[in-house]
């Protein structure tokens, strides 16, 4: 395990990657011994650096939801991070969102549903009925990923491992959702959650479609098992907040001047363009 002088360079690293939008080199080829737990503490060490310049924690993303991924990342779970709210971008029905490129170094898109709570989830022992009980509402969600650790090393092209990714806040830089629309809004018991779709047009082209079965078989699964997975930390999931639960289609690198749609049929359309 990392001494906690290495785990808070490691963040400040991150942190300055973030301010001068230049990614660092993968850490675990500098730490080869560097583990998962040493990924999350690096993260979260990151979160505690944005939250004492003034940011603040509105939820958490999972990603590394499908079984692909997880075989390609060879783990055999998902990972997660922490949402922040200058990350947040909300979009309104029959308008198009400016996000300005500049905010990220190499952002790509991923087409995902958020749970947003009325009620606390705390482990250990937390089930789907238990998330649906806490859950307000689910939302069309689209997770903005970066790469403050370069995804690709600048030497040899190897990808990064994945304790660079969970290092890295699992990837997550933003998050679109809809507002002052009641389409953007689900009940998480009347909908039917593994057959919400999405088609994702780029600059008006389909690049990507999806069903969010794709996440595990329900996305509320993930839900779950973030909220037990926090519960050795000493942490859990809080009423008001959003939760990415893993996107279902692939990531769609993204540019200024990009114009995305994500329609999701009887939830609703995100539109979005990079500027």
């Amino acid at each position: 395990m990392f001494e906690d002088q290495l785990i808070h360079q490691l963040a400040a690293e991150l942190k300055h990657a973030q301010q001068t939008r230049t990614p660092v080199e993968h850490f675990s080829k500098r730490h080869p011994g560097m583990t998962v737990e040493d990924g999350y503490r690096t993260g979260r060490a990151w979160v505690e650096l944005e939250k004492a310049g003034g940011k603040k924690v509105i939820g958490h993303k999972i990603g590394l939801t499908s079984r692909a991924m997880q075989i390609s990342s060879q783990i055999d779970e998902p990972d997660y991070g922490t949402l922040l709210d200058d990350m947040l971008y909300v979009a309104k029905a029959g308008e198009v969102l400016e996000i300005p490129a500049r905010n990220f170094i190499a952002p790509r898109v991923e087409v995902e549903l958020a749970f947003v709570l009325k009620s606390p989830l705390a482990g250990p022992n937390v089930t789907v009925e238990d998330v649906l009980a806490a859950t307000d509402h689910i939302t069309p969600a689209i997770e903005i990923i970066d790469a403050r650790i370069e995804q690709f090393d600048r030497h040899t092209r190897v990808m990064r491992k994945v304790v660079d990714t969970i290092s890295d806040n699992a990837a997550n830089a933003g998050i679109v959702i809809g507002a002052g629309d009641p389409a953007f809004r689900a009940d998480p018991r009347a909908t039917n959650r593994p057959w919400c779709g999405a088609i994702l047009r780029l600059n008006g082209a389909v690049e990507e479609t999806g069903l969010a079965a794709g996440v595990q078989g329900d996305p509320a699964i993930g839900i779950a098992w973030l909220a037990n997975k926090l519960a050795p930390w000493g942490e859990r999931l809080e009423a008001g907040e959003i939760v990415l639960a893993g996107s279902f289609t692939r990531p769609v690198a993204a540019k200024a001047g990009d114009l995305f749609e994500a329609d999701y049929g009887p939830l609703g359309c995100l539109k979005f363009q990079f500027v």
